[in-house]
This record gives structure tokens, C-alpha cells and sequence, in this order.
């Protein structure tokens, strides 16, 4: 793991404090991550659980897509590390309805209208 990692511009619940060792972003949430230098290339372990867009050469911003975790890997032009880190992609819990039905297990995000969320092939979570 990086020395220098990066700070969030905005407080609130996309950008939560890391859970664990894990950065934190919630599904269908962007996260705007800031670095301390240049980023050259941005690797994303599973592209079906997040997604990392480059704003600008020290800006990225990670997307939650799907439950689950991954990892992201950015590098220097030198092909250093600057982040290598876990990502957990979850759901915001404050706004969620769940239905049991014997073994099956329904999750509704309810906000302001109560949608049924659909994990995609892929994406390993809750």
C-alpha cells in the first residue's frame, strides 16, 4: 500500500471513510479520489463491481457498479505503484428493504421509489 494515497473532496456517504483496509463506495455511487502525483495507468481487478474513469492526471473517480469487491491498482509512468488498494462495493443500508422467501433473498433499493436491485453475472458480494 501506498505512503501518500489520496483524500475525498466531499464528505457524505459515497465518500465514507474506508471500511477496514477497504476503500468504501456505495453501488450506482461515484467516489472522487485525489492523489498526490500523476497517475499513468488504472487497473480494475473485476470491471463488473467498479469502474475507475481518469478526470484528470491526479483525479479519479471509482464507481460503485455492483456488490462485491475487487481491487485498484493505479500506476506512475515509471510503472510504480501509487495505490494498491481493496475496494468494497456495497449498498447504502439507510435506504434498503429486504425479502426472505425460504432460501431466496430479494434486495429493494428503496429511494424514493422501491426498485429491486440485480446482481450481475460476474459480481461476487451479499
Amino acid at each position: 500500500m501506498a505512503a501518500s494515497v489520496f483524500l475525498p473532496l466531499s464528505a457524505g456517504p459515497a465518500n465514507a471513510a474506508p471500511e477496514g483496509d477497504m476503500l468504501l463506495v456505495y453501488m450506482n455511487h461515484a467516489r472522487v479520489l485525489r492523489l498526490d502525483r500523476p497517475v499513468a495507468k488504472v487497473i480494475i481487478g473485476n470491471a463488473a463491481v467498479a469502474d475507475a474513469t481518469v478526470a484528470d492526471a491526479r483525479t479519479i473517480v471509482l464507481t460503485g457498479k455492483n456488490f462485491g469487491t475487487t481491487n485498484l491498482l493505479l500506476l506512475d509512468i515509471d510503472g510504480n505503484p501509487i495505490v494498491d488498494e481493496r475496494i468494497l462495493v456495497s449498498i447504502d443500508e439507510g435506504n434498503t428493504v429486504r425479502v426472505y422467501k425460504q432460501t431466496e433473498r430479494n434486495v429493494f433499493s428503496c429511494a424514493p421509489n422501491c426498485e429491486k436491485h440485480v446482481q450481475q453475472a460476474g459480481a461476487t458480494g451479499p
